[in-house]
C-alpha cells in the first residue's frame, strides 16, 4: 500500500539544512516513524544513508541510557532516533556531541540528528533546555483532510488572503472529510474498526506512555478526565469545575490535564485580547486532538450524528475545525496564532488567527446550509475592536457557494479546508 505524502516534508528538509537537531514530535501513530524512515536516504549521503534507530527497542534504549555520549559518537553518519523521549539522558548528551561537531565544522553539523517523540518535550524544560539554539521543533499531526485526500493543504493560506477563487469540494462531503482527518491507520475506516483501534490506543498511552514522563498518584482518573474534556469540547476551560467532577483538587486536576496535552490527546485554544478597554473573556477553550476520538470517548455514532443529534454535531464540527486549523498551521505558509474571541457581553468568534504583525482573521463555524447577517455579529465586534488590523471574517458553513456579506466578510463552504 502506497503511503500518502505528508505536507510537512519540505519544512523538515529545510530545517535540517540550518539546524544540527530537528525534533519531530506528535501523537503516537501519527506517521512519524514512517515519514522519517522514508527520509533516511535524503538526509544521509549516497554512500551512507542516515542510520535509523528506535528506542521502542529495549536493547537500543538500554545502550543509549547506559552511555549516551558514546552511543551518539559511535555513529559517523547522520542519525534518525525514534521515540527519543524514552531515554531522557540523551538530550544533554546531544548538546555535548553537537557542540563538538560545531567546533570541528559548523556547516557540516547541520542535519546531523532527526529525532521523533510522542511527548511534547517543550513542556519538559529539563529535556528541551539543553538543546536551545541547536534544535528546530516541528509537530506531525494525524492526517488533515487535505493530506488524506491528496490535496495540497493550502486552504488556510487562501483564507488568510481571502482568496476563494476556484475552490471545489473535490467530491468529498463533510462527513467523509471528518472521517478521513484522523490517524493514518484508521483514516476512512468503519466505525467498528475505529472503536477497537481507539480502545487500544488510549489504553497504551494512559497506562504505559504516561508513566515514562510522570509519576501520577491517581493514574486511574485519566480516562475519566479525557472523557470529561470530550464532553466539554469547544467550551471554556474551568480547571476547578473539571477537577471537582473527577474528584481531584484544582492544582492536581490542572497538572493531570497538562499531561493529556503533553501526550497530544487534548489541546487548548488561548483567548485573544488586547489592552483596549473592553472587557474580554480570558479563559482558554479546550478540544480533543482527534475528532473521531472525541466521538469514541462519548460513544457517539458519528455516521448518523448530524441527523440524530444536530446540536451535538455542531460541537463535534467545531472540534474538527479546531484540529484542521492546527494541522494546516503546521504545514502551510501561514505563521499565526490560533486563538478565540469572546466579550463579557457574549459576543464571540470561534477562532481568531493573529499574525506577528497584529493582523487578524476571524473564523466562525456554522453547521447549517444557510447563513444570515446575524451570524456575523461576533466577527463585526472583532472588526470594530481591531480596526485596520482586521483582515476579514469568514463563516464556514455547509452550503456550496462563497457569498459576500459586506467588506471582507464572507460565508465560505467547509471544503475550503481541504483544497
Amino acid at each position: 500500500m502506497k503511503t500518502l505524502y505528508r505536507n510537512i516534508t519540505p519544512k523538515i528538509l529545510d530545517a535540517l539544512k540550518v539546524s544540527p537537531v530537528v525534533f519531530l514530535n506528535g501523537p503516537r501513530q501519527s506517521g512519524k516513524s514512517t515519514l522519517v524512515q522514508e527520509l533516511a536516504a535524503e538526509i544521509g549521503t549516497k554512500s551512507a544513508p542516515a542510520v535509523y534507530i528506535t528506542f521502542d527497542k529495549p536493547t537500543q534504549a538500554a545502550a543509549a541510557a547506559n552511555a549516551p555520549e558514546e552511543f551518539l559518537s559511535g555513529h559517523n553518519t547522520n542519525m534518525i532516533i525514534d521515540e527519543v523521549q524514552m531515554v531522557p539522558g540523551i538530550f544533554r548528551a546531544l548538546k555535548i556531541v553537537v557542540d563538538e561537531l560545531r567546533l570541528k565544522n559548523k556547516a557540516k553539523a547541520n542535519g546531523r540528528y532527526l529525532l521523533t517523540g510522542s511527548a511534547n518535550i517543550l513542556a519538559l524544560p529539563a529535556l528541551s533546555d539543553p538543546l536551545v539554539g541547536r534544535m528546530s521543533v516541528m509537530t506531525l499531526y494525524p492526517f488533515c483532510t487535505a493530506e488524506a485526500t491528496a490535496g495540497k493543504g493550502t486552504g488556510l493560506d487562501r483564507m488568510m488572503n481571502l482568496d476563494f477563487s476556484g475552490i471545489s469540494s473535490r467530491k468529498i462531503n463533510l462527513n467523509e472529510a471528518i472521517k478521513r482527518a484522523t490517524f493514518p491507520e484508521i483514516s476512512g475506516k468503519k466505525n467498528s474498526e475505529r472503536s477497537i483501534w481507539f480502545d487500544g490506543y488510549i489504553t497504551t498511552i494512559l497506562q504505559r506512555d504516561v508513566r515514562m514522563i510522570a509519576e501520577l498518584e491517581k493514574m486511574a482518573v485519566l480516562p475519566n478526565l479525557l472523557r470529561m474534556l470530550a464532553t466539554r469540547a469547544g467550551s471554556l476551560i474551568n480547571d476547578a469545575d473539571i477537577s471537582r467532577d473527577i474528584g481531584l483538587n484544582a492544582v492536581t486536576g490542572k497538572q493531570y490535564r497538562n499531561i493529556l496535552k503533553m501526550m497530544f490527546l487534548s489541546f487548548d485554544v488561548s483567548p485573544w485580547y488586547r489592552n483596549i478597554g473592553k472587557r474580554l473573556v480570558k479563559s482558554p477553550k479546550g478540544y480533543l486532538l482527534d475528532t473521531l476520538m472525541l466521538c469514541h470517548m462519548l460513544d457517539l455514532d458519528f455516521d448518523n450524528l448530524a441527523i440524530n443529534k444536530p446540536v451535538l454535531f455542531g460541537h463535534v464540527l467545531e472540534n474538527y475545525v479546531a484540529t484542521e486549523l492546527t494541522k494546516l498551521l503546521s504545514i502551510g505558509n501561514t505563521k499565526a496564532q490560533l486563538l478565540h474571541f469572546r466579550t463579557g457581553d457574549g459576543k464571540e468568534v470561534d477562532f481568531v488567527l493573529e499574525k506577528a504583525d497584529g493582523s487578524v482573521l476571524g473564523i466562525e463555524v456554522k453547521r447549517s446550509e444557510s447563513v444570515g447577517i446575524a451570524d456575523f455579529k461576533g466577527l463585526t465586534a472583532l472588526a470594530e475592536l481591531v480596526k485596520n488590523d482586521f483582515i476579514g471574517g469568514i463563516v464556514l458553513y455547509s452550503g456550496k457557494e462563497v457569498v459576500s456579506f459586506g467588506k471582507n466578510l464572507f460565508a465560505v463552504p467547509f471544503h475550503i479546508l481541504w483544497q
